[in-house]
């Protein structure tokens, strides 16, 4: 790829006015109250239209080895790797009706996956599965996760369409006893929680949504029934009508094109347009990848996840807009890592940040022939602002008749729905179906949120012990007070773009944490004094992004404007020096975490 010209200084200050005023239209004072919870009356946008009617079944009231919460990739993994340890009784609970997590709930029109698939399907080496798309439809992704639970004997116990409610600690028995909504109160001798993010579907919190008469759904709740057609197309239920899509987001570039193919008409609700990168899907073989070597998918992801890191990794296998990016941005900054000076590092990143962003925008002058809709979609923010987005057919279903792009910037969002459709601006538009894009809501279940309390030794809920002493864990995995409790997770480890990758890891951890407890007859618990010290280890060259964020666009990424929470929340070095760290911490120092 050609690297784009790198702008001139007054062209970055110019850059830099430019979206400070752009930014400043899309700030909402509500920040993150715009968005309501899909419950009580709202209810219906997550319910689960893919389960079949409910089993009644007697309470459990029995005893497994490790129950995991959550059954998307981060559970089954879990499992998979407890189940190479050699643990039994392995008890996966999820609110869904089959495994697949965000996979399961999200089966929208286009779904495709933004990673390639051959670094994101977690076990290929293990499986011997071979994706057959570059970037795998939603389907593939699915039954790749029912066939890593099939494989690992993950169904034998599991328990779906229930929600866990509470977790509790037992000295006497050294036991978690394990609640649901569905009466059970099972005991596990190990909990592991891997709830994710991207299961609670959002809905803008606009004035009179309820009052609209016309079909309404969620994406991850995409109803067929009225659309007819499946994921791949073929929505011949909309044929003439008058569909409006709220969110431009990941989910709203996969799907706007598929509507358009079918639909009367499309109106899509736009607030912030996305970064939408070429994605160049196709087919692949075995020989392309070089699935003929063994390791060959753990040698691919491993390679990404350097190169996405921003470290020098030789050739570059999966070659795409995320390793492009990050080499554009190592070329450009060779002292990246190592910024002598603040400002300095700051108006280096600005200046490789404008040139790829230029890159886009170019994009969209080049494909989208109206020269309003097209200034409307050029996206005026830090290319880590929002999570990108690939796309070949999201710009030019802006030049079909049939597609009208309303901005919403001016206004903050929609004004109202009223009974016939969507105001914006004093404009009324007619509509007889409006699909919600607005993504999930992020930090709302699991443990860190309060959604599922945890009571450890002594009755000590884990959020209020972290009110009065502050998070503390040993690598984001365990704490002091809650023994066999193993949290999978972003709190106080490191990330990465491609998650699954990071999901495995932890997960191995988490497996060899319990073998080694199960070995030695032991609790599993750190210190005060470990936790004390890997927070010390992370404080320790935290690079400080509040700038970044306070300048960036309204979205999830910085609560709507909000800025990011101060304080270290990941190992600041990255992704594959925490992995190197937690297998070097557990061939030499996992007696710390071991106690009688």
């Amino acid at each position: 790829m050609t690297s784009p010209q790198a702008p001139t200084p007054d062209e970055l200050a110019a850059l830099r006015r430019r979206y400070r005023s752009e930014r400043e239209r899309r700030v909402r004072p509500d920040g993150p109250r715009q968005y309501r919870a899909a419950e009580a009356e709202f209810g219906f946008y997550a319910a689960d239209p893919y389960a079949d009617e409910q089993d009644e079944r007697e309470p459990l009231r029995d005893t497994v080895d490790v129950a995991v919460v959550g059954g998307g990739f981060g559970g089954i993994l879990a499992g998979a790797r407890l189940r190479q340890q050699g643990v039994e009784r392995v008890r996966l609970v999820d609110k869904g009706g089959d495994f697949g997590g965000t996979w399961y709930w999200n089966r929208y029109p286009g779904i495709h996956c933004d990673i390639e698939s051959h670094v994101y399907l977690p076990m290929l080496d293990e499986t011997g599965y071979v994706p057959r798309w570059k970037y795998a439809p939603g389907e593939e992704i699915r039954r790749h996760a029912v066939r890593i639970a099939q494989r690992y004997d993950l169904y034998a116990d599991a328990l779906f369409s229930t929600t866990v409610t509470a977790l509790n600690w037992e000295e006497g028995s050294r036991t978690w006893i394990v609640a649901t909504d569905r009466g059970d109160t099972f005991r596990a001798r190990y909990v592991v929680t891997a709830t994710g993010t991207l299961s609670e579907p959002k809905l803008p919190g606009i004035p009179g949504i309820e009052t609209f008469a016309g079909h309404t759904f969620h994406t991850s709740r995409w109803d067929y029934a009225y659309t007819g057609g499946s994921p791949e197309g073929g929505l011949t239920g909309l044929a003439g009508k008058r569909v409006g899509v709220v969110g431009t987001g990941a989910t709203g570039v996969q799907v706007i094109p598929m509507l358009a193919e079918d639909a009367g008409h499309v109106h899509v609700f736009q607030r912030t347009p996305s970064t939408v990168d070429v994605r160049a899907n196709r087919r692949t073989t075995a020989a392309d990848v070089g699935a003929d070597r063994a390791g060959w998918a753990a040698a691919r992801r491993e390679n990404f996840l350097r190169i996405v890191s921003g470290e020098t990794c030789g050739d570059d296998l999966v070659a795409d807009g995320w390793t492009s990016s990050a080499g554009l941005l190592e070329k450009l900054l060779p002292s990246f890592r190592r910024p002598d000076d603040g400002r300095d590092f700051e108006t280096a990143y600005e200046t490789a940040d404008a040139a790829k962003m230029n890159e886009v925008r170019t994009r969209v002058e080049r494909t989208v022939t109206d020269p309003a809709t097209s200034e409307a979609l050029k996206p005026w923010y830090r290319y880590a602002c929002k999570r990108p987005t690939f796309s070949d057919l999201y710009y030019p279903a802006f030049n079909r008749s049939n597609v009208t792009l309303v901005d919403t910037a001016d206004t903050h969002g929609i004004e109202r729905v009223t009974e016939d459709g969507v105001v914006v601006g004093g404009t009324a538009y007619a509509l007889d179906c409006l699909i919600f894009a607005t993504g999930f809501s992020v930090g709302v279940s699991g443990v860190h949120s309060g959604s599922l309390p945890v009571h450890g030794r002594g009755g000590v809920q884990l959020l209020h012990a972290w009110g009065q002493r502050g998070i503390r864990t040993l690598h984001g995995f365990t704490c002091n007070g809650f023994p066999n409790l193993v949290q999978m997770g972003s709190l106080q480890n490191a990330s990465s773009v491609n998650y699954t990758h990071i999901l495995d890891e932890q997960a191995v951890h988490a497996a060899a944490l319990v073998a080694a407890a199960e070995d030695r007859g032991a609790l599993l618990e750190p210190s005060r004094e470990a936790e004390d010290a890997w927070l010390a280890t992370i404080m320790r060259g935290a690079p400080d992004h509040e700038w970044f964020h306070a300048e960036c666009t309204p979205g999830y990424y910085n609560r709507e404007g909000r800025g990011r929470p101060r304080g270290p929340h990941a190992y600041p070095h990255g992704a594959a020096a925490f992995h190197e760290l937690l297998r070097r911490w557990r061939e030499e120092s996992m007696d710390e975490v071991l106690a009688r």
